[in-house]
């Protein structure tokens, strides 16, 4: 129990933080307590930065005890449009209070109002909604199979999906069976058979597993996110569409993260203006308010799935397709996507300029950065965004030396140079 001595101090810590802007407390719980009761109770799938956020505003999140950090994750994309998007949380209330669920036994009046708005928006006849990315990559993945059988003549149960090396997109068994990572597949076995890796950025050997007849579609993120950034050589997209064109093989575009204004346009294969037969959308379709899919193709590949051999409980409910509009309308009326190319340009130019004897590789488009750091006097990726942490900036590592830099595409200038300053502060502490 707090002392008359702790609660005037709170008393005057709430002032002082109203005045300047800045959050208050949102719990009495102290970090190290939330942390605790996680560690606990809660299933140890997770290794996450030891901070605990309770607020969230544009590209601000605070903590428990009220520090600001500049999100530079932006939860792996999904919030693209910034924390708490007044108008995409405008059009959940609305929604809300209306109807929320109805399954898909029953027709609903929001769910055609956001087919026909995305499917215009991106230029396919269809779309099939879901929930989750991931749900979203198997729900490519059976397209391409039943369009496969039905339309390609592959023989019955021996369809073949090409995926990239470093590929991630989830971690069901179809997408464990496809990872080239340990930490993802080891121990998950038996895998799902019919799945063929190719090295990324590798047309050759692509045409190699291509010129197998039962070979039905090529699944591959335009960057690769969690492999650290990967930007593919220029022409690669270009030439994956003529080899899809070819051997009459379905182009697969994973845009779950690249996609929706991140890489400083509407889609990460609109850089080579190709156009894929499946589009895998979400995370920010949803402005990180809920989860929300979607694969996007036309009546060729769509419609050979019937009634009853798909599907999801939630999937298209009347709440999600309110906040899908508004998202991405969001992007669109803020042009975020010219935003994330202009901004990030500054922002990889900026860290080029960090010491190169621990940043030695920078790289990316639009707001998707990714650097590769040398360990220095012990110092390695992880310890390097628990610097960057304690000095006011939130970031992640992914496989051991590289950092991804992903702030929400709202960000302003003066904002990415108050995190380059960051940066520079903490590399120049080690």
């Amino acid at each position: 129990m707090f002392n008359k001595l702790a609660c005037k101090v709170n008393v005057y810590s709430f002032l002082s933080r109203k005045l300047l802007g800045t959050s208050t407390r949102c719990t009495q719980l102290s970090s190290q307590e939330i942390f605790q009761r996680e560690d606990t109770y809660g299933a140890h799938n997770y290794h996450p930065l030891p901070v605990a956020l309770c607020k969230g505003e544009g590209v601000y999140v605070w903590d428990v005890e009220g520090k600001r950090y500049l999100d530079f994750l932006a939860a792996y994309s999904a919030v693209n449009q910034g924390h708490c998007h007044p108008k995409i949380i405008e059009a959940m209330k609305k929604q809300v209070e209306r109807i929320t669920l109805t399954s898909r036994a029953f027709y609903n009046d929001v769910l055609g109002e956001y087919e026909e708005f995305v499917t215009k928006l991106f230029g396919y006849d269809k779309l099939l909604p879901m929930n989750t990315g991931v749900e979203g990559g198997e729900t490519a993945i059976k397209l391409a199979r039943k369009w496969a059988y039905k339309v390609k003549g592959v023989p019955k149960n021996e369809a073949k999906v090409v995926f990239a090396s470093e590929n991630f997109w989830g971690r069901t068994l179809a997408a464990c069976s496809s990872s080239t990572d340990p930490d993802c597949y080891e121990d998950y076995g038996p895998f799902m058979p019919g799945f063929e890796i190719v090295p990324y950025d590798n047309l050759e050997a692509l045409e190699v597993s291509f010129k197998d007849p039962n070979t039905c579609a090529f699944m591959v993120e335009p960057i690769q996110g969690e492999a650290g950034v990967i930007v593919p050589s220029p022409g690669y997209l270009t030439g994956v569409r003529k080899l899809c064109d070819k051997y009459n093989v379905l182009f697969i575009a994973d845009e779950v993260q690249s996609g929706l204004g991140r890489t400083g346009r509407r889609l990460g294969v609109d850089h080579e203006e190709v156009r894929p037969d499946l589009v895998v959308l979400g995370k920010a379709l949803s402005g990180g308010l809920y989860p929300i899919s979607a694969v996007l193709c036309d009546d060729e590949v769509m419609m050979t799935i019937k009634p009853g051999e798909h599907g999801s409980t939630f999937g298209g409910n009347p709440l999600a397709c309110k906040i899908g509009i508004a998202s991405l309308e969001v992007l669109e009326e803020e042009k975020l996507a010219e935003n994330a190319s202009k901004m990030g340009d500054i922002l990889r130019a900026e860290i080029s300029l960090l010491n190169h004897e621990i940043v030695t590789d920078v790289r990316g488009k639009g707001l998707f950065t990714g650097i590769t750091v040398n360990e220095v006097n012990g110092v390695d990726a992880w310890e390097i965004c628990l610097r960057l942490r304690n000095n006011g900036l939130l970031a992640k590592p992914t496989h051991g030396d590289k950092i991804r830099f992903t702030p929400p595409l709202v960000i302003k200038e003066e904002q990415v140079f108050e995190a380059v300053e960051i940066m520079k502060k903490t590399l120049d502490s080690l």
